[in-house]
């Protein structure tokens, strides 16, 4: 049985109750440990424009950027919509734990990914997956 550390815990400040509820009855079971990473959970305005620019200005993160997502509202639309999902607390990104390391590896994520889904559906909750979303991003989970 897994719990998360006090750092995944706060990094979980501002994600929807719900979410969190779902996380922490989805680690005690999960087929491996996983946990929250930095700018895994909420992200301000600010915190997202941040990180949307470093995967566009930092030679060695092209193509590997935190997040494909402007932090600016999308004022195309009649009502301005956030871009990200973290910035409204309905997403958050995980990790798989391994032999004492972090790892992105779809073949831990997705048992992780399907364990959460199903915990999710106990509570009425459809929880997408980013790597059925887009084919890509399996670290991200959302609540439309």
């Amino acid at each position: 049985m897994y719990r998360f550390s006090s750092r995944s815990l706060d990094r979980l400040e501002y994600v929807s109750p719900i979410l969190i509820t779902i996380l922490e009855e989805g680690i005690k079971h999960s087929p491996y440990d996983f946990g929250i990473p930095r700018d895994g959970g909420f992200r301000t305005f600010r915190r997202q424009e941040e990180l949307y620019a470093r995967g566009r200005t930092t030679e060695q993160l092209i193509d590997k950027g935190i997040t494909n997502l402007e932090g600016r509202p999308d004022k195309s639309r009649i009502t301005w919509t956030l871009k990200s999902m973290h910035m409204t607390g309905r997403a958050f990104d995980i990790y798989a734990y391994v032999e004492k390391q972090a790892s992105w590896d779809l073949k831990y994520l997705e048992p992780i990914a399907r364990h959460l889904q199903e915990v999710a559906l106990d509570y009425g909750i459809i929880l997408n997956w980013g790597q059925d979303l887009w084919g890509k991003d399996g670290a991200h989970f959302q609540i439309d």
